[in-house]
């Protein structure tokens, strides 16, 4: 699917654990008929109101679409409710031109690792630049600390700018 191992795993063993059986179908409908006759209310978050006034409430939006279209497009076949959760994390992170550079430069948007590389002061443009034999990817993928490839990275500009 995404060509990475690991991302693979994730979608395999996801799709594993929504496989409907018969109890789990049969909780579903008794669930819809249940919600069926509760009032029906746009859940909000309180003090964040449309410009109507006190009496209406802000919907909640689950995820942008223009993350989880972008996702489809870069991973057809993934089902919609990951597409939705990954994209929920990419859109409070940063744009969608940041997401989409991590994804170009070899990360897949389902992988949340990027999240973790971003934090320790990665950037996409680091994942192709050579420690040794091996490029910045390459040594995450082999299992090496992101922080480990931050020093690394500063080391090697420090030594290339004297």
């Amino acid at each position: 699917m995404t060509r990475d191992p690991g991302v693979d795993a994730l979608i395999r063993q996801w799709s594993a654990e929504r496989d409907a059986t018969a109890e789990d179908s049969e909780v579903n409908r008794i669930t819809a008929e249940w919600l069926a006759d509760a009032p029906s209310s746009a859940p909000g978050i309180p003090g964040q109101r449309d410009n109507g006034g006190d009496s209406s409430w802000s919907e909640v939006q689950a995820a942008d679409p223009r993350y989880v279209e972008a996702m489809r497009r870069r991973l057809p076949g993934v089902p919609e409710e990951l597409l939705g959760a990954a994209a929920r994390w990419w859109q409070v992170v940063g744009g969608l031109a940041e997401a989409e550079e991590w994804w170009d430069a070899g990360i897949s948007p389902l992988d949340q690792r990027a999240l973790e590389y971003r934090a320790a002061g990665l950037a996409p443009g680091d994942l192709s630049v050579h420690l040794g034999p091996y490029t910045v990817l390459e040594h995450l993928r082999r299992g090496s600390a992101a922080a480990w490839c931050v020093a690394r990275l500063a080391k090697a500009r420090r030594a290339a700018a004297s």
